[in-house]
Order: structure tokens, then sequence, then C-alpha cells
């Protein structure tokens, strides 16, 4: 079994059309199919139900992908750990981020690993769907918020972060030091759409409560949200280092008492991947940027609490 056999086949599991597989890996239609035929007939088994237009998996075909997808990524592997003995703290991370994160957080951390790691490249992605982005290999790593738990995944616990109230600084609750989660159900809010992690985050929280969120405005972007806020179309719940991170807001934060939401962040990555020396270099930094974060964060908020 020839390792471009697995690769085509798995082409054509994700695509689901020889057409389109085809032209994904560079080569012509009759070709791919011609190189499929010998894989089944190695393997004495149809792969592939051709009905019509439609392709699907056979039993067989299944059962050949999970072993094959194991054995590519073993393949991948071997070859990133060969290719660290040829570098100096090189290579690629590609590295997942919730879109508010990378907006208002984690771009000081970029910025100072740049300038001591400059030959490692560094791609960000804002996503709301990291764990399944990491799961199809399209990302190395993620950080995300607590989510289902996958077998194949490794996560890691990067620190737990309360929900705040967050208004224009004219708003009449911005003298509050503190307000109770019911109050939200008595002032205009503009949230995340409600499939967003954050949101439901919120959300669950608030029925726990006994009510549920009746946003005036809903945005899937995080400075569109803020932008809302500032307008003084409504208030928002987000972590309060959403705004700590902002240089002259016009914004102010109140901490939500008693049963406040928080979010559990964490460092995400699959099992089965070999995790590089470059990867590593940026997980450690990564500890160490968020450790001092909610560090300084819990800190100003205990001194905040002192002078009430």
């Amino acid at each position: 079994m020839e390792t471009r056999h697995l690769h085509y086949f798995l082409a054509v599991c994700e695509e689901l059309h020889f057409t389109r597989a085809a032209e994904k890996l560079g080569i012509s239609q009759p070709t791919l199919s011609q190189q499929i035929r010998v894989l089944e007939g190695e393997l004495n088994m149809p792969l592939f139900d051709r009905i019509g237009k439609k392709t699907a998996l056979t039993e067989a075909g299944r059962l050949l992908k999970a072993y094959a997808s194991r054995m590519i990524q073993d393949e991948r592997n071997a070859k990133s750990a060969i290719d660290e003995l040829r570098s100096d703290c090189r290579g690629t991370i590609r590295l997942g981020v919730l879109p508010s994160d990378l907006d208002y957080r984690l771009t000081p951390l970029l910025i100072q690993f740049h300038a001591d790691f400059p030959n490692i490249r560094l791609q960000v992605f804002a996503s709301t769907q990291i764990q399944q982005e990491v799961l199809d290999n399209k990302l190395d790593i993620g950080i995300t918020l607590q989510g289902p738990r996958d077998i194949l995944l490794i996560e890691e616990d990067l620190g737990r972060e309360p929900y705040h109230f967050i208004i224009r600084k004219d708003h009449p609750y911005a003298s509050l030091q503190t307000m109770e989660l019911s109050a939200l159900q008595h002032t205009p809010l503009v949230m995340y759409p409600r499939h967003f992690l954050g949101r439901e985050l919120v959300e669950n929280v608030c029925r726990e409560a006994g009510f549920t969120l009746e946003p005036i405005m809903e945005t899937g972007s995080a400075t569109s949200l803020l932008q809302l806020v500032r307008s003084g179309i409504g208030g928002t719940v987000q972590p309060r280092s959403l705004v700590e991170h902002m240089e002259n807001s016009g914004l102010s934060s109140i901490p939500i008492v008693n049963t406040a939401p928080y979010r559990e962040l964490k460092l995400i990555y699959r099992g089965d991947r070999y995790i590089s020396r470059a990867t590593h270099t940026f997980i450690d930094c990564l500890r160490k940027f968020l450790r001092d974060d909610l560090l300084t964060a819990r800190n100003s908020e205990n001194q905040e609490l002192e002078e009430t």
C-alpha cells in the first residue's frame, strides 16, 4: 500500500466527488479513479459506492479512512521531527483564537513573540469553530473556551476569567461598583448571536437564574459590538480583559456579583500530532502572558473592592 494511494483516497473521502478531489490533487480525474481502483484491488474490497453522481464510503472505506488518517499524520510527524534537526527554532505555527481575544488581548503577546523569535512564522486565525478546526488539522493549536471533550484532543487549563457588564461611562449604571445578574433583564443589551460560545455561556447562567436575555441588537464582531456600546445603544456582558486591554475606551466595566458568568480558557491540540519546538516555545510564552495578565486583573479588581 503506497502512501500516495492513501493521500488520493483521503482526498476523495473529504470531497466525496472524484472530479473535485482530482482538481485538489492536481491530477486528472481518470488518473485518480485508476489509482483508487488499484487500492481497491490490493484490498480486494470496494472503498466507495458510486450511485449516479453521488459518491459514498463503504464500510471498508470508513475503516480504511480511520487508519489512513493516522498513517498520514504519523508521516507528517516524522517529517516535522526530522526537519527540526536542521533548524534553529524555526517553523510555522497555525494558531486559532477567539475573535475578541485576537482584537483586544493577544496582540501584545504576538508582537513580543516575534521580537524574541523572528524566525518562527506565526499564522493566527480568528475563529468561533476552533475545536473542529484543530480536529480537522487546519490549526496546530487553539485557544478557546471550555466545551465538549473529544478523546483526540489534549486540553490544558489557561485560567478562569469573570464576565463583567460593560457600558459607556455616562450610562446610569456606570457609577455602580457591582451589580446583580438579574439587573440584565432591565437594561438594553447588545450581544453576540446565540451560536457563539461566549453568548451561550452567559445565557446558561441567566437561564439558571430564571430568565433569558433579549438583546436589542446582535453582532458577530467584537469591534462592532463595542462600537455599539460606545454609541449608547446598550451594554454588553463580556470578559473584563476586553476593556482592560483597550486604551481610552470610554467604557466602564462593572463586576457581576453572586452568580457571575465566567469563562475557562483552554489550550487544545491533537494528541496524535507532533508538537514542534517552535510550538512548545510559543505555548511557554502564552502560559506566562496569560498568567501575568490574569494576576494583574485580579490585583486590580481586589484594589477596586478595597477602595469601595
